[in-house]
């Protein structure tokens, strides 16, 4: 297959570009630029501007799939104002920009996976979740809906697409794994508020397995992206403090993290969302890592890349 990746130097992006290479694939990914007018001038090449709505002529035509991951990012700071209106710019405009794009193409892509997360779903407290759970209210979980009826409108071109609703994804050098380290490190680790909320995790290899399957097979529409075994945040907490030998003894009080993160904290510290990827397994996806201890202890072995001890510095 040709695969074209929007946000293919983030951090699911980079991973699956090298996945699908390593299994044969061509990739193409979609370097981001900024055009005050839209105009092409010399060879754009893959390059897409998604405040503008432009793709590089070419860019897209004879592809077979087109994964689309590209977004500001949620976790870093508060959200303002103006942060919200990036959020959403970042993932409702462009994705608006690139379907129409995608309308205009004699050869274009057939299949389109787009990327959400399990904040559409909000806070539920201990209710199990699955595709088929109502979305909630709230800046989060209206921004994935948002998000994904935007890829959905592509249905319409004869496009199959699948939504992919990605939980924490864990991984040693970025994402949310470093930050969760990074308490331990001072040996100042602990729950978050209550620590009764729930997590649903998936390590970076099963997400970027998840996508190749979703690219590979023919589901449609939302397909959570969660590992089966979610765990609250006092459970997850004591794995994560045993596999790392440190204590947990410091919880971070929930008033401070609304101090230090306003409403973000609320959305994604503290909501309790228990999301389980009925889609995926009901159609005969296996996940490497479905325990939250092995999967930790996997991403933070020793190889080449480091070792737990690294990892806490």
């Amino acid at each position: 297959m040709r695969v074209a990746i929007t946000g293919a130097t983030g951090l699911i992006g980079s991973a699956l570009g090298t996945r699908l290479e390593d299994a044969g694939h061509t990739v193409v990914r979609l370097r981001r630029v900024e055009r005050a007018d839209g105009t092409t001038t010399g060879d754009e090449g893959a390059a897409w501007d998604p405040a503008a709505g432009w793709v590089a002529p070419g860019a897209l035509e004879g592809c077979d799939a087109l994964v689309h991951l590209a977004g500001a990012s949620i976790g870093e700071g508060r959200w303002t104002p103006k942060r919200k209106a990036v959020l959403r710019e970042s993932r409702i405009e462009a994705t608006r920009g690139l379907v129409k794009h995608l309308a205009t193409l004699s050869d274009g892509p057939r299949v389109l996976v787009g990327a959400s997360a399990i904040g559409v779903y909000g806070d539920r407290g201990d209710e199990p979740l699955d595709e088929g759970s109502r979305p909630a209210q709230g800046f989060l979980a209206e921004l994935a809906s948002d998000w994904e009826r935007e890829a959905l409108a592509a249905e319409a071109l004869g496009t199959r697409v699948a939504v992919a609703r990605f939980g924490i994804v864990l991984d040693r050098q970025s994402g949310a794994l470093p930050r969760m380290l990074l308490p331990f490190r001072f040996g100042a680790g602990g729950r978050l508020g209550s620590g009764r909320q729930w997590m649903s995790w998936v390590t970076l290899d099963d997400a970027t397995r998840a996508v190749e399957f979703l690219l590979t097979h023919d589901l449609r529409g939302a397909c959570n992206v969660t590992a089966p075994g979610a765990l609250t945040n006092r459970e997850f907490t004591r794995v994560l403090a045993r596999v790392l030998h440190r204590p947990a003894l410091f919880p971070a009080p929930a008033f401070v993290l609304r101090l230090a993160l306003g409403q973000a904290a609320d959305e994604l510290l503290l909501a309790s969302t228990r999301v389980t990827p009925r889609r995926l397994t009901a159609a005969g996806f296996a996940f490497e890592q479905p325990e939250l201890e092995g999967a930790l202890r996997s991403v933070l072995a020793r190889d080449e890349r480091g070792s737990v001890a690294r990892a806490l510095g």
